[in-house]
């Protein structure tokens, strides 16, 4: 809760504890708390209240006229009336409960707070977005309308200046991030009033800060979502990333992610859907990973494009394009499993608890780190055979890690913000979730795009259960 909403919540308190405070007490109390309410909802109003506070201000208004109403009556000269306690207490404690209520809520719900990233570089942020001329737009009509992505840079950078503006999450500005948030709310059949707490945040980032003064170059990663997801769903993953010297770019993609907002002003809601058929969801996913795979490919030549200096950019001749991981969530996950089958540029894969959908063939010839939640009735079990089947084809050795605790939406920004829920987010919690995802795919990335020295099958388990897959002997 923010300082405004706690002052508001503690007014609150303190005019329903007013009535059984001592006789020369109460007046003070009641004044003062009367007012630290009504100033704080009065700045609130302005700000834009969120739906938590709601009981703590019908637990104040429903307080507030029998708290002062003795007051008025003896600045009159009046006799003071007061309800007898066993009147009064029924009273005083369904207000408590109702401005319990708020603090609950706004814990169940809060405004995300994003963990600092730990690495030596402050990291900056923006937003590209690039037509493929050579791809038509499969889930429209028109002819002439070509494939466009849009794609948020995280990037190593210099220091921005003490009390610079953070990034916003979820968009470039407030009202996209509101945008996207409803859709995301709307996609898994939630009203957008639940979460109006994430357009509000800031991540660590800073939109547009200087690319980082030294002369390295930064080894990149290419990130899908999942089905329904957004370019920024993963944005603490992506930061505490870019801290460590990487380039991280997170797709959108149009008609699949939950909302597109393009520069020429449109709004591209997602139009994939179950068709409630396995089978033929099955054909409808293997599609539709394809079509991000695709995607994937086509970022990676335009961020070879910028590296080489085909338009002048701040990160002209700073990527290392030679050392590239593709990564995905969910069905993003799958999309990197089939985008690294067809493009030998991409040199590590990471699946972020993704069934693989699609052909098997041919098989990964790069180093994979499948990390997904543990196995439960629950699971699908077509799952973990289908995923052990493709690392186990792979031409290089692969890791899978269980990681104990979690749930599917551990694995991107969800339990920074959403209730605490087992089945929803795991039980890691909201600091240790974004700790154990980043550094598992930290120790990985470091090994196979920088040939730092360690022992891979040594470090992974620090984060979960590990399962190592060696190529055949035969290749």
């Amino acid at each position: 809760m923010s300082p405004l909403e706690m002052l508001l919540l503690l007014g609150a308190v303190a005019l329903v504890t007013a009535r059984w405070l001592p006789p020369a007490a109460r007046p003070r109390v009641t004044i003062a708390a009367g007012a630290v309410v009504v100033l704080s909802a009065i700045l609130l109003a302005g700000a834009g209240i969120r739906w938590q506070l709601l009981p703590v201000l019908a637990g104040a208004a429903f307080a507030l006229p029998f708290a002062v109403l003795p007051l008025l009556r003896r600045r009159t000269g009046r006799t003071p009336w007061r309800a007898r306690w066993w009147l009064a207490l029924p009273g005083s404690l369904a207000c408590a409960g109702l401005i319990a209520t708020g603090p609950v809520a706004a814990w169940a719900f809060p405004v995300p707070v994003f963990p600092e990233p730990s690495g030596d570089f402050a990291v900056g942020t923006r937003v590209v977005q690039w037509t493929d001329p050579l791809r038509p737009e499969t889930f429209t009509t028109d002819p002439d309308d070509r494939r466009t992505v849009v794609v948020q840079l995280w990037y190593p950078a210099r220091q921005s200046p003490a009390g610079t503006r953070r990034a916003q999450y979820l968009g470039r500005t407030e009202q996209e991030a509101r945008t996207v948030s409803e859709a995301l709310a709307g996609g898994v059949g939630l009203p957008g009033f639940l979460v109006d707490g994430v357009p509000q945040a800031r991540s660590n980032s800073v939109f547009d800060a200087p690319v980082d003064s030294g002369g390295g170059r930064f080894p990149v990663v290419l990130f899908s979502p999942g089905s329904g997801g957004v370019r920024t769903q993963n944005t603490a993953w992506a930061e505490e990333l870019a801290s460590h010297g990487y380039l991280v770019a997170a797709l959108d993609h149009p008609y699949d992610s939950a909302a597109v907002l393009l520069t020429d002003g449109r709004t591209i809601d997602s139009e994939t859907a179950s068709s409630g058929d396995p089978d033929e969801d099955e054909k409808l996913a293997a599609g539709w990973t394809a079509i991000r795979a695709a995607d994937l490919g086509f970022v990676l030549t335009r961020l070879d494009a910028l590296d080489r200096g085909e338009v002048p950019d701040p990160l002209n001749g700073r990527l290392d394009t030679g050392r590239v991981a593709v990564a995905g969530h969910s069905m993003g996950g799958a999309a990197a499993l089939q985008a690294a089958r067809q493009d030998r540029r991409f040199d590590a894969v990471i699946d972020l608890d993704g069934y693989p959908h699609g052909p098997t063939s041919p098989a990964l010839a790069q180093p994979a780190l499948a990390l997904t939640q543990d196995i439960s009735p629950g699971t699908d079990p077509r799952y973990l055979p289908r995923l052990t089947e493709a690392l186990d084809a792979s031409t290089a050795t692969s890791y899978r890690l269980t990681v104990s605790g979690a749930a599917h939406l551990t694995f991107m920004d969800g339990p920074l913000y959403l209730p605490p829920v087992p089945s929803i987010v795991g039980t890691l919690g909201r600091t240790e979730s974004p700790r154990v995802v980043a550094g598992a795919t930290l120790a990985f990335l470091d090994a196979v795009l920088r040939d730092r020295p360690g022992d891979l099958a040594g470090v992974l388990p620090a984060y979960g259960v590990l399962s190592v897959h060696h190529p055949a002997p035969s290749r």
